[in-house]
């Protein structure tokens, strides 16, 4: 016997993906003149998403390949969409380490062919120095000579940074030549980058922030794009502009906005949750339409935080920073339906022009049937049990599943005489099953569900405490959360007295 279509439908709701996006919106052109059509159809994808939904993302630490990447998936249980790393600056052996960067060039590739969207930063070597160098100065070091990402150029050194035929120059040129070199790599395979150059670029903590005038941090972004694009003639480059949040030592952001020509996305970073509405409204004065990201974050935004400024398209969450957010709030961020994972359909046909431009299929990831094997223990502080408490759930679940079947056995508190044991055996094709709870007998179907990520249950019983010949529907859905971690069961129950709701959380032992 099959479950009805009536509930199939309805429990496969419950993990339902969301909506389709909204079409890529024509004349969304990046300012690269003639750029590849690989980069021109990455920003009018972003372009379309702007104002209905928002892309996960991680940034990875230069040397650590995609392992970032891979946690925040492990650990959410959602693919983060956006793939960040860096170019690196440190000496061999370092997280940061800039001889990481053949490597970062292959995992770019192999994560823009897997789905992924790559964008890229640097924290650049200050021309006074080579490679490697250190992230703060040395104590003792001569500040005429730095040597670090962090610190402050003297400013007739800034200046001659800015200014043809000096040596500083000629330096700050062949620096930038070499990552052209990888960046051209990318352009080879295909590969279109979010480019951010100079991030926090209002803040004064990096040697290239802050600086306001003729000689400033605008103009060095604006010698940068010239670099790359008029005389390397890179055209995959997504140009990003990145500022923090205007502070104590950070710049309001128009005062280094190096101008709407050189700019295709506008970014913030935000750190301590700290996205309050003035910075989002500065970016969106400045934008003149163009989308919105959030470059770098300590914690995702929340779907509160969202509602109020729709338009950010990314967010990427910096390297070590995942566990800042709980599994509870992950949860409740990815039930919003304008956030968008790798696993998401929604992400599949929103980005299917675009991966066309870029010579790839559209994606399409066949999920993998969730595993509910293990032991797992009853979270009684995280469930709903409705009137009836927790009494009538099982405390512990050993539940072995294989191909075509789950083999469930219960362990439920019964005060008078301790631990009570029931053993079910589940086709997952909809055949019905007999077994006994509670001394009633019990007839159970179950079936995937059609994402194959959850379990459908539906048992009817006997009821005599309704009446003679009464019946007790009981539906259930199970789905694991937090990267396998958590199962969770949203069940119904109907009969005369009326449909209680319990939810129940299970951790895995």
């Amino acid at each position: 016997m099959k479950l009805p279509l009536a509930f199939l439908l309805a429990a496969a709701a419950l993990a339902a993906p969301p909506g389709a996006c909204a079409q890529a919106v024509s004349g969304a052109r990046p300012v690269t003149p003639d750029p590849s059509p690989e980069a021109a159809a990455l920003l009018q994808f972003l372009q379309g998403i702007s104002g209905t939904h928002i892309l996960t993302g991680q940034h990875n630490q230069p040397d650590t390949h995609g392992r970032n990447s891979e946690f925040a998936a492990q650990y959410t249980g959602r693919t983060p969409i956006i793939f960040g790393s860096d170019w690196g600056f440190a000496k061999a052996g370092d997280k940061d380490s800039f001889l990481a960067r053949p490597d970062i060039v292959q995992q770019a590739i192999r994560e823009h062919e897997k789905g992924a969207i790559v964008a890229l930063c640097w924290h650049a070597v200050p021309p006074t120095a080579d490679e490697p160098i250190t992230f703060q100065p040395l104590p003792g070091s001569d500040p005429s000579r730095l040597a670090s990402v962090q610190g402050r150029l003297l400013d007739a050194q800034f200046r001659d940074i800015l200014t043809p035929g000096t040596p500083l120059y000629a330096k700050w040129c062949a620096q930038v030549d070499t990552i052209a070199g990888y960046l051209r790599q990318l352009q080879d395979a295909h590969v279109p980058v979010l480019w951010r150059p100079y991030h926090e670029m209002n803040g004064d903590w990096f040697w290239w922030g802050a600086r306001t005038g003729t000689y400033g941090t605008a103009a060095l972004y604006r010698q940068i794009f010239d670099r790359l694009v008029n005389h390397h003639h890179l055209n995959n480059l997504v140009w990003v502009w990145s500022v923090d949040r205007p502070g104590t030592h950070s710049l309001a952001h128009d005062q280094v906005f190096p101008g709407i020509n050189y700019v295709d996305v506008l970014a913030l970073d935000v750190y301590r949750n700290d996205f309050q509405k003035g910075y989002y409204d500065s970016l969106v004065a400045l934008s003149q339409g163009k989308p919105l990201a959030l470059a770098e974050v300590g914690n995702p935004p929340s779907p509160e935080i969202l509602r109020e400024q729709p338009k950010w398209t990314y967010y990427m969450t910096w390297a070590g920073m995942v566990r800042n957010t709980s599994h509870r709030q992950y949860d409740t961020l990815f039930h919003d339906p304008t956030v968008l994972s790798l696993e998401d359909p929604a992400y599949w046909a929103a980005s299917a022009d675009y991966r066309r431009a870029c010579g790839l299929p559209v994606l399409r990831i066949d999920p993998q049937p969730a595993d509910f094997s293990g032991t797992w223990i009853l979270n009684e502080d995280r469930s709903e049990f409705g009137p009836m408490g927790p009494g009538m759930s099982a405390v512990q679940l050993d539940i072995v599943q294989q191909a075509g079947s789950l083999g469930v056995r219960s362990t439920r508190l019964v005060e008078y005489e301790g631990p009570q044991v029931s053993e079910e055996h589940l086709p997952l094709d909809g055949t019905e099953s007999a077994s006994t709870f509670m001394n009633l007998k019990r007839l159970t179907k179950a079936v995937l569900s059609p994402g194959r990520d959850s379990v459908l249950i539906e048992s009817t019983s006997d009821a005599p405490w309704v009446g003679a010949g009464a019946k007790m529907t009981t539906r259930e859905a199970w789905h694991l959360q937090e990267g396998g971690r958590t199962l969770v069961i949203d069940r119904s129950a109907g009969s005369s007295p009326g449909r209680p709701a319990v939810v129940l959380y299970y951790q895995r032992k």
